[in-house]
């Protein structure tokens, strides 16, 4: 029988009782989780965030957009919820002092927990790639180059491209590289810029291997990770203020314990 989400809090839920009264999850540190380190969760947010109206501590959901798999097996079902809150944040003002540096707009978000049912389970996450609703929304669906192509292309966030009829999707060199399954895609982690390759099958969604960064947002950039082990993550533009839409995607990572 497969084991789902239920039986990963099992063992968090002793030692969280104790914890609770000493910190809140907002400052949760990466050893108290149950997840294994570098575990990718894909995820879609499930509303909007504006730092013109936004405040501190508003909440920030987002959900699984497939089954992540465990390396032991275990299952966090697609739709599991990732609660958290807005950490911080300035909307953009514009200084009119002569030849003034103008001050990033920023938005800084920390996942706090993820639900499933009544169950939770405490979470210390950073952002591998985050990519814009319309990016999104490309990635999630094939394109068909012509009325005699029927199934199309998938190109995912950070550039792979395959039918979603291949099975097993291979690089130039004829190297495996990810698995489409009947529950979603996966592979391993490839490093890529700041990001870390991993040993371990993960699930990516719409995600590449490779992905790591933000896509589809024009000027913005991640001024924090959150990799650090902290769980932020600060998304930081000039010229305007952020708005991080719903139907934005996020693959997010667990943090290393320390």
């Amino acid at each position: 029988m497969r084991t789902t989400l239920a039986s990963v809090v099992g063992t968090l839920l002793l030692s969280a009782a104790s914890f609770a009264a000493c910190a809140s999850a907002a400052n949760v540190p990466a050893e108290s989780q149950a997840l294994p380190q570098a575990t990718a969760i894909p995820v879609r947010f499930e509303h909007s965030v504006d730092t013109n109206n936004a405040k501190v501590g508003d909440t920030v959901t987002a959900k699984t957009m497939q089954v992540v798999v465990l390396p032991d097996g275990r299952r966090i079902a697609k739709g599991s919820v990732l609660v958290g809150h807005v950490a911080a944040n300035q909307a953009f003002s514009f200084d009119s002092t002569p030849y003034a540096h103008q001050s990033p707009s920023t938005l800084s978000i920390h996942f706090d927990k993820l639900q499933a049912g009544s169950e939770s389970v405490l979470v210390n996450l950073s952002v591998r790639a985050l990519a814009n609703v319309n990016d999104s929304v490309d990635a999630s669906y094939g394109h068909s180059v012509d009325n005699q192509d029927s199934v199309g292309m998938m190109t995912l966030i950070g550039g792979l491209t395959f039918s979603p009829l291949q099975k097993m999707i291979q690089d130039d060199n004829g190297d495996a590289i990810a698995y489409n399954r009947h529950n979603g895609l996966f592979a391993r982690l490839v490093a890529s810029g700041s990001c870390s390759g991993t040993d371990t099958e993960q699930s990516i969604a719409i995600f590449s291997p490779d992905a790591c960064g933000v896509y589809g947002f024009a000027g913005d950039y991640l001024a924090d990770t959150g990799r650090n082990g902290s769980g932020t993550f600060t998304l930081a533009t000039r010229g305007h203020s952020i708005k991080l839409y719903a139907g934005s995607t996020a693959l997010l990572q667990v943090n290393e314990a320390k």
